[in-house]
């Protein structure tokens, strides 16, 4: 494995002060003067489909697509790549049917939907919910697994300086508004995905190298097929009673042909469709820019498994046959999650620094639109309405800005000694899951909150509540409560002495009992809602050149099942 340059370290310096510096004299400009709140902590708006598309997509990716996305693909292969394959079905979704309701409503942040839809306490509760995942989910694995994959790269000694720096560089742009956060997520998308196929090549061209037949990227592929078939499945196989428990894990992580009726689609809508920290970027723009730039995204979203999931079955394969030993296993201890940085330590001379730098940069993105969005909903929907109602904006950007900080302390105190153990469950499962225990009853409230008329304000507080309590229920409790067999689930040995139920099954579970739980509570209320939002079928037509992205989507995703079912 090549070591450092002293180009690489010349690239990933320049890189990092020309974008803290950005950010840090943005913060500084912006400092005494006493700008507008929602200029500071919402997007404008204003993007064109492309950008808008491009924004959805450095939103989405970073250390745990990374990172964990790699390390499931080294477990498990192909599969995992239904959650991208799927989350492209999912923007065409929220394309022809969640943007219209937002944008003929003229709704512009989701607390503002659930105040309008239902009522000020749907919208407390769901802030609440936000803050609980932003904060011990998603900003505390990016933090873990992007310091994690950079202090391999660093000789695996640096762990908690990394977490500070990164940390830092975080505040430093999250200070400077959504503005700053944009505009970095908008460069960043590129040099990711760039930097991405710079891995996935060097990968594919290990492993042709490996097998002795040069340094072919097609060949590199096709040693992967030859040399891992199972690696190469969508659907993976219901393990049976006397199944190794790799094999059982595997299972539990994507259940088979089952996930495909249950969570998979729950927390894919519920992210693209219901998540304020994506939506916003298309909520300023007329419809028909909105959904070109959405679907435009669910055509990115196709490529992520190359860039993100190919160069874990190549570390796999390469480790399954002699390589890779040490950087799978830094001090010692094997973790999947090595896959991907152990693959970014054989870039060459200068991609290698300039790799890093992007890695880094995406991971600090998401952490500062993570910061941002857990700073937004702090101070707009819980300090403004129940703390300080008279608060005038200087004060409240104030408040923003101290939030931030406080949230990323808090999300360093986590990731230190990994309290959550984020890297025993491996960290893209790790997120799948534990935001798998709010997307029922979220998700459920939005369905019905938009279509269903007759949806009342107590019945989506029961739907968020009944959704967590089942979820936290069927995850943890219900194979020691109801036994391991019944006719809703099947319960698998978890390797830990126990039993548990895929969290993808748990999830559908729960999302099918909460809406039940919904509709009767509606169903003993009005007939009519009077807070429903009035639809009519204009809203949902699409013009010819978004179903022609529609249909070329569709049959893509079609084809890639196909090819590996």
């Amino acid at each position: 494995m090549s070591k450092f340059a002293t180009i690489d370290y010349v690239i990933f310096i320049v890189y990092f002060i020309v974008v803290s510096g950005y950010g840090y004299w943005v913060y500084r400009r912006d400092r005494n003067v006493n700008a507008d709140s929602k200029d500071y902590f919402l997007a404008e708006g204003t993007l064109t489909w492309w950008a808008i598309g491009a924004s959805l997509i450095a939103s989405n990716i970073s250390a745990e697509q990374f990172i964990g996305m790699s390390g499931n693909g080294f477990v498990v292969g192909i599969a995992v790549a239904a959650y991208e394959w799927i989350a492209a079905i999912a923007l065409i979704i929220v394309a022809v049917w969640f943007i219209p309701v937002y944008l003929k409503n003229r709704i512009f942040t989701m607390p503002q939907f659930l105040q309008n839809r239902y009522n000020n306490t749907v919208a407390l509760i769901m802030a609440i919910f936000w803050l609980f995942l932003y904060v011990f989910v998603n900003l505390t694995s990016i933090l873990y697994l992007g310091a994690l994959a950079i202090n391999n790269l660093a000789g695996g000694a640096n762990f908690h300086l990394i977490v500070i720096a990164l940390a830092i560089f975080a505040i430093i742009i999250t200070l400077g508004g959504m503005n700053v956060i944009g505009y970095t997520d908008v460069i960043q998308v590129t040099v990711l995905i760039l930097g991405g196929l710079a891995t996935t090549y060097t990968a594919l061209t290990l492993v042709s190298e490996k097998f002795g037949l040069g340094s072919d990227v097609i060949a590199g592929f096709n040693a992967l097929l030859r040399d891992s078939p199972d690696h190469f499945r969508m659907i993976i196989d219901r393990p049976g009673p006397n199944a190794p428990q790799a094999e059982i894990n595997k299972y539990l992580m994507l259940p088979g042909i089952a996930m495909y009726f249950a969570g998979i689609w729950i927390v894919n809508l519920n992210y693209w469709g219901c998540n304020q920290y994506i939506t916003q970027r298309a909520l300023g723009a007329n419809l028909e820019t909105a959904r070109t730039g959405i679907l435009f995204a669910g055509l990115l979203k196709l490529m992520m498994p190359i860039i993100v999931m190919l160069p874990g079955i190549a570390a796999y394969v390469l480790y399954k046959n002699g390589s890779l030993q040490q950087e799978m296993a830094p001090g010692g201890t094997f973790n999947a999650d090595n896959a991907y940085s152990a693959i970014l330590g054989f870039l060459p001379t200068g991609m290698k620094g300039l790799s890093l730098a992007a890695l880094t940069a995406a991971i600090v993105a998401s952490l500062a639109g993570k910061a941002n969005s857990i700073s937004t909903i702090f101070t707009l929907d819980i300090y403004k309405k129940y703390i300080n109602p008279k608060s005038d904006e200087k004060n409240l950007i104030r408040i923003g800005k101290i939030t931030i900080v406080v949230a990323t302390l808090f999300s360093i105190f986590l990731t230190w000694d990994d309290l959550l153990g984020i890297g025993g469950e491996g960290g893209f499962t790790f997120i799948q899951k534990y935001t798998g225990f709010i997307s029922p009853g979220v998700f459920a409230m939005f369905l019905l909150g938009m279509f269903w008329k007759r949806t009342t304000g107590t019945a989506a507080v029961a739907g968020l509540l009944t959704g967590f309590i089942l979820s936290v229920i069927f995850n943890n409790y219900a194979p020691a409560w109801f036994g391991n067999e019944t006719f809703l689930y099947t319960a698998y040995p978890n390797g830990k002495g126990g039993y548990e139920i895929p969290f993808q099954i748990c999830m559908g579970l729960a999302f099918l009992f909460t809406m039940i739980v919904m509709i009767a509570l509606s169903l003993a209320g009005p007939k009519i809602n009077p807070k429903a939002f009035v639809l009519d079928s204009t809203m949902f037509r699409v013009s010819k050149p978004t179903l022609a992205l529609i249909v070329i989507t569709l049959l893509l995703i079609s084809a890639l099942y196909v090819r590996f079912w």
